[in-house]
């Protein structure tokens, strides 16, 4: 018999919709919480610089947290599918806290990104379960999205209301204080998610065995990249570049080591038959490109507009919102028509032809371009994303045996991640070697392609049960 775990009988979850709708509403609050985690330090981390000094570090207090955040996803995502999601959202809240309470009363930039290492840690197990937990009390995938789409749009909004938050908090209270608006948040979400939230253990048939190995090696096939590109794009070059192209190699070594401990292990911490099917290998893909395209327009368009078009930050700031604001929207309306028609994957392939068509009218911005057209720009961008980023999560759980679900969410949130690394890291050495405006056309034209290929991947990408369910 096989080790793997199966849910519990998932109907006897849910006792009452007021129950599921207060459970996920912690839910919802903890991915608040993630997003005030990664985007609350962009708006104060100039002035934690200036007192604690160590400029020379300013960059590893966000990739610090990054790198640990990406790590964490797939393995708690994981040992969330193997051991249930309630006590690891739990842990996630405490460690999330803990690490923002220490890093306000941290004394130098080095106390700093160790203690953003543990936030992100605590980041990554909460994203892992976040996004999958919908799935352990709502089976159909139709009401399900309506679900999603709320997690996707909280995190949305938080992103945006986060470096706002920060800043009043720091101009009136100091620095320090911004660091303890997130144990307040996370004291409310622990409440909800301890009295309301279920805890589903999974029937195992026999005791499982962790594959540390596994564990290891997947942490370095994540991490070992991530590290390079981040050493490739540093403009001081403390390590060579030939020890960021080494990492980038040993990590491809490593995953095929991965493959290898995998198929023997009894219990592997990344079942290989999460990717087994060619519909879970193009959404993955997909979802990599996606996070490229996405990051490549919040990086390096305000990049264009303040040092080469002579923008002001408001000014810019104000392009910006409707590409933050039309994810959320997009993804409302996805959620919306999602359960009405008989073929779901063509949302994605409509909004993979928004954000091709944005990408292409990002293209032809210059100092002459209307603000009425950069507008319209970063809208569509934003939309067509709402239609791809929610999507990705819905298909990925619904492509996969219900005790991968949690596996299957934390991939696509991986490969999310690494695509937003690899297109920023690219993009900017394109820069390097040329100039702001030629490295940024070169990565447009990136992003086109890029999304065109998103509308090819997501076409081919089908749930085969899904249109007898909906006739039935």
């Amino acid at each position: 018999m096989s080790s793997e775990s199966t849910p519990t009988n998932l109907p006897e979850i849910a006792r009452s919709k007021r129950d599921l709708l207060v459970a996920l509403s912690g839910v919802a609050m903890t991915v608040t919480i993630v997003a005030f985690d990664a985007t609350i330090i962009s708006t104060i981390l100039p002035q934690v610089a200036n007192t604690l000094g160590g400029l020379s570090l300013y960059a590893w207090v966000g990739t610090g947290y990054f790198l640990a955040c990406a790590v964490a996803i797939l393995i708690f995502g994981r040992l969330g599918d193997l051991y249930g999601r309630k006590r690891l959202m739990l842990w996630s809240l405490i460690l999330v806290a803990l690490g923002s309470a220490l890093s306000g009363l941290s004394q130098s930039m080095l106390q700093l990104i160790a203690f953003r290492v543990l936030q992100g840690i605590g980041g990554g197990m909460m994203i892992a379960t976040a996004f999958a937990a919908p799935a352990d009390l709502i089976p159909d995938p139709k009401q399900r999205v309506q679900w999603l789409v709320v997690l996707s749009v909280t995190f949305a909004v938080a992103s945006g209301i986060g470096p706002v938050l920060g800043g009043l908090v720091t101009q009136t209270l100091g620095w320090r204080a911004a660091f303890f608006l997130i144990p307040l948040t996370a004291a409310m979400a622990y409440y909800l998610i301890v009295r309301f939230f279920p805890s589903i253990k999974p029937i195992r048939d026999q005791k499982l065995t962790l594959d540390w190995l596994g564990a290891l090696l997947l942490i370095w096939v994540v991490g070992a990249p991530l590290i390079g590109l981040e050493l490739l794009t540093m403009q001081a070059r403390v390590v060579p570049s030939s020890v960021a192209i080494m990492l980038i190699v040993s990590s491809v070594l490593a995953g095929l080591f991965l493959i290898r401990v995998e198929r023997r292990a009894s219990t592997p911490i990344f079942p290989l038959r999460i990717l087994q099917t060619p519909q879970m290998r193009y959404l993955n893909l997909a979802a990599l490109l996606a996070g490229a395209v996405m990051f490549v327009l919040i990086f390096y368009i305000p990049l264009l507009l303040q040092d080469v078009f002579g923008w002001t930050p408001t000014q810019t700031g104000f392009v910006i919102v409707p590409l933050v604001v039309g994810i959320p929207i997009g993804s409302i309306v996805n959620g919306r028509l999602w359960p009405r028609i008989t073929n779901p994957q063509r949302l994605m392939v409509f909004g993979s032809a928004l954000l091709t068509v944005g990408c292409a009218m990002a293209l032809t911005f210059s100092a002459t371009t209307s603000f009425a057209m950069m507008l319209a720009t970063m809208t569509l961008c934003g939309i067509g994303l709402g239609f791809l980023l929610t999507n990705f999560t819905v298909f990925g759980q619904t492509l996969v045996q219900r005790h991968d679900v949690g596996m299957a969410s934390a991939l696509v949130q991986t490969t999310r991640a690494v695509g937003s690394a690899v297109g920023t890291a690219l993009v900017g050495i394109a820069i390097a070697h040329f100039s702001i405006q030629s490295g940024l056309r070169i990565g447009l034209m990136g992003a086109v392609i890029a999304s065109m290929a998103i509308g090819w991947l997501t076409s081919r990408v089908k749930i085969p049960s899904y249109t007898a369910k909906s006739d039935g």
